[in-house]
């Protein structure tokens, strides 16, 4: 990874990661070939906080149909972390 910039894709926003934030814990879509470390630095980077623990899962695409046609969606990864009990909260929704 050259760039921290380049590790998180995006935020994840769902029901279950809306009540995970109460417990400043936040979910994010991040590059398949990252490790914890580097996802720790980026969000660090990034949104200037701390973070005490990051838990990663990789997820298999799901099998699709469109009439005859059939394949994959892509494999993703997803990352929960765990800011310390100092930081600021994040926002997504403002602005």
């Amino acid at each position: 990874m050259k760039d921290l910039r380049d590790i998180i894709k995006r935020p994840v926003i769902t029901e279950h990661s809306a009540d995970l934030m109460a417990e400043k814990k936040y979910t994010f879509e991040v590059e398949k070939r990252a490790n914890k470390t580097e996802i720790k630095d980026a969000v660090e980077l990034v949104f200037g906080v701390k973070v005490d623990r990051v838990n990663t899962m990789n997820l298999k695409g799901k099998f699709k149909r469109m009439g005859v046609h059939a394949g994959y969606r892509s494999d993703r990864k997803k990352a929960i972390v765990q800011l310390s009990e100092d930081s600021k909260d994040l926002d997504f929704f403002e602005g």
